[in-house]
């Protein structure tokens, strides 16, 4: 039996030792040396004597022929342990490798299912030997001339021509809004749209900015037409202001004209319409003896909107106003990009185009799609629902006045520029809304919450505007309650984001839901990236001249330029005023024009003068003072205590003790008058300004309008 037991062993394989490569958990088996603890069992480390040192090993004798021995890692080729291979099952050794690859021997066909593949390998980097057909290269290169021959816009070009063109913009440059561009020949000129913009937070008491006319009055003699674009308030806002002072044929659209004519109605113009010429499209119209212009339908988010091709001595130059390609819009009349790739085919000199978006990486999606994110609020919402937009981009409110009928709720439009807006659409027949579906204001509160759907200005915060007055509880016919839902469709305005905040504020505080203007709910009207390197492709021009935009927007404009095969030398980047002359042959800038803005109070249509405006912001940020006194003819002094006044300078507690010091400071400055200053107040006024303003200059680091009047008794 132990024989067997033996035999059996030895026949089993060998297990592992488990205590192998740990010190630790071997046990002790008398070899080793025991280890030392404390009382708390803890290991102590023992020292070790130390060994003895070895004796200096013998030098090796040199190796025959000085050739190293073959390495040796003692391992044992015939390892029994090894698991059978199943091709080689009597343990044959592998004949050895033919030194040349070319003998190894090679099965029938296996040349053909791809061979060895250490051969394959090597063959790899072997340049194959294809023989050069001389017919197809030769239309290899007549292709090649062909894509170079289109990409080149100088063949398609008169560059013997002697003319010479002007542009310069008088607004839309550095700033979003007040766009406003004039194109010159030598003898004509004419104005691309006429737009106004907003005014920022120091500009008190202004409603609205529009741009200076100077240049326009310098050369009116040359101006033979106004030409507009589309209808937005940044592009013909200012219309009816220049009007005033300069009267000329206007071009444009029906939808745009149409709103112009609301204007000349509000500032009491009517009379100015007959300057309307409205134009067709895709027809070019001889506007003067120097310019032939196409109106070309571009999508946008308004109605009607267009790109122009102007053509003069020179050669066609595209402006494409305010853009973006939109392949579904919602009336079904997308971008005429035939036309733009007509003109491109031609010969295009330069390229102006709109610069608003040009961060945006991704294809502006289509109108279409914030359909679904207003079905989504409709269905769900059981009270009012207020939805704010531009009372310019008719077809959002078309859109959710559709989802309004759909869930049976009547609509209520309030703000005067969207109620005039869409009546304008609707009496043209851009617009198609069936009869009796609109109520009044007044009429609100007898429907109830779940029947109502009010479309709204005020998506920028505007003080004045319906929207504001409501979250206010100004509005006379609607307030704002907990379960009315607010659709703010609208981005921001850049400038208009601290009003658009505290509409907020009020509209929550009032207890309603908003709803924000997320990507599903707001689409923009312009191009981004994408839809830029369209056009740029489209059109191929020699020059490029970005616009509409700050100048972070134009620059990245023009980078794109760049990747689409404009030079950099054939781009510029304008200023307002910047003055450009063109030419099929160079673009350089000339001089500089005057710009500016003049200030605009909205409630009578009226200027603003620079001064008062200055004025108020000084008043506004270092407050004012107002000083009367007496002085005496005959003896120079005063004959009673002035009269100290101030706002916004110090607190009412401390007026008393400042009007101390202004009575010492007007003493000091009696005592010391000159001569014959006394017959003179308005020079004595003058004077005593400058002694208060450097008093309080440096007491309290402030420079506060003054405003002294003396009375010379």
């Amino acid at each position: 039996m132990e024989e067997n037991s033996n035999s059996n062993e030895s026949n089993q394989p060998k297990r592992r030792n488990p205590y192998r490569g740990n010190r630790s958990r071997r046990p002790n088996n008398g070899n080793q040396r025991p280890q030392e603890t404390d009382v708390d069992g803890n290991r102590v480390e023992t020292p070790r004597e130390p060994r003895e040192p070895r004796e200096p090993r013998e030098p090796r004798e040199p190796r025959e022929g000085g050739q190293r021995p073959p390495f040796n890692n003692n391992r044992n080729r015939n390892n029994n342990n090894r698991r059978p291979n199943p091709n080689n099952p009597n343990g044959q050794q592998r004949p050895p490798r033919p030194q040349n690859s070319e003998e190894t021997p090679r099965a029938e066909g296996e040349e053909e299912q791809g061979g060895d593949r250490n051969s394959n390998r090597r063959r790899s980097g072997k340049r194959f030997d294809v023989k050069v057909d001389p017919a197809l290269m030769e239309y290899v290169e007549k292709n090649r001339k062909i894509h170079l021959d289109r990409l080149n816009p100088h063949h398609k070009l008169d560059l013997e021509s002697k003319g010479k063109l002007r542009i310069t913009p008088l607004g839309g440059l550095g700033e979003i809004g007040g766009n406003i561009m004039v194109i010159e020949t030598q003898k004509e000129a004419i104005i691309i749209d006429i737009g106004m913009s907003f005014p920022d937070e120091e500009m008190h008491g202004v409603d609205i900015l529009v741009p200076d006319f100077t240049y326009l009055y310098e050369i009116r003699e040359k101006l033979v037409a106004f030409i507009i674009t589309h209808a937005h308030e940044d592009h013909i806002g200012a219309v009816p202001y220049l009007f005033k002072e300069l009267q000329m044929p206007i071009y444009g659209t029906p939808f745009p004209l149409a709103m112009i004519g609301n204007k000349f109605d509000e500032h009491k113009m009517s009379d100015f319409k007959k300057f309307f010429h409205p134009v067709e499209k895709r027809k070019v119209i001889k506007i003067g003896n120097d310019f032939e212009i196409e109106w070309i339908h571009m999508t946008h988010s308004i109605l009607d909107n267009s790109s122009l091709a102007i053509t003069t001595e020179i050669g066609t130059i595209i402006h494409t106003g305010d853009f973006k390609i939109d392949h579904t819009p919602v009336d079904g009349f997308p971008a005429d990009l035939h036309r733009l790739a007509h003109y491109g085919e031609k010969g295009v000199v330069c390229l102006l185009s709109d610069s608003t978006n040009s961060y945006n990486i991704n294809h502006t999606p289509s109108e279409l799609t914030v359909a679904p994110a207003f079905d989504r609020i409709f269905s769900k919402h059981v009270g009012r629902i207020f939805m704010s937009t531009f009372s310019s981009n008719i077809h959002r409110v078309e859109q959710a006045i559709q989802y309004g009928l759909k869930y049976n709720r009547k609509i209520c439009i309030i703000g005067r520029s969207m109620e005039r807006n869409i009546e304008v659409a609707v009496q043209y027949g851009y617009v198609d809304l069936p009869k009796g579906i609109f109520i009044d204001q007044d009429e609100v509160n007898r429907y109830n919450d779940n029947e109502l759907l009010i479309v709204t200005t005020g998506s920028q915060g505007e003080p004045n505007s319906a929207l504001f007055r409501m979250a206010l509880g100004e509005h006379r016919h609607v307030k704002i309650k907990e379960t009315d839902m607010i659709i703010l469709s609208a981005r921001a305005i850049p400038g208009n984001e601290s009003s658009i905040s505290k509409m907020l504020n009020y509209l929550q505080r009032a207890g309603a839901q908003v709803a924000p203007a997320t990507a599903d709910i707001h689409v923009s009207g312009h191009a981004g990236i994408e839809e830029q390197k369209l056009m740029l492709r489209l059109t191929n021009p020699k020059f490029f001249l970005p616009v509409h935009g700050e100048y972070n927007h134009i620059y990245r404009h023009s980078q794109t330029a760049k990747l689409c095969g404009i030079p950099e030398r054939n781009i510029l980047l304008m200023s307002d005023g910047d003055q450009v002359e063109l030419t099929p042959r160079y673009m350089r800038k000339v001089r500089t024009v005057k710009t500016g803005k003049t200030y605009i109070d909205n409630q009578n249509n009226h200027q603003i003068d620079d001064d008062i405006v200055i004025d108020r912001q000084k008043m506004a940020q270092e407050g004012i003072v107002m000083i009367i006194a007496q002085v005496g003819r005959a003896d120079g002094k005063m004959i009673s205590k002035p009269r100290v006044t101030t706002f916004g300078l110090v607190p009412d507690k401390k007026d008393k003790a400042f009007a101390h010091e202004i009575e010492d400071v007007l003493e000091l400055f009696l005592a010391n008058v000159k001569e014959g200053m006394l017959e003179n107040p308005k020079a004595m006024e003058n004077d005593l300004r400058q002694v208060v303003r450097k008093h309080i200059n440096r007491k309290m680091k402030k420079f506060p309008l003054i405003v002294p009047t003396v009375f010379i008794m």
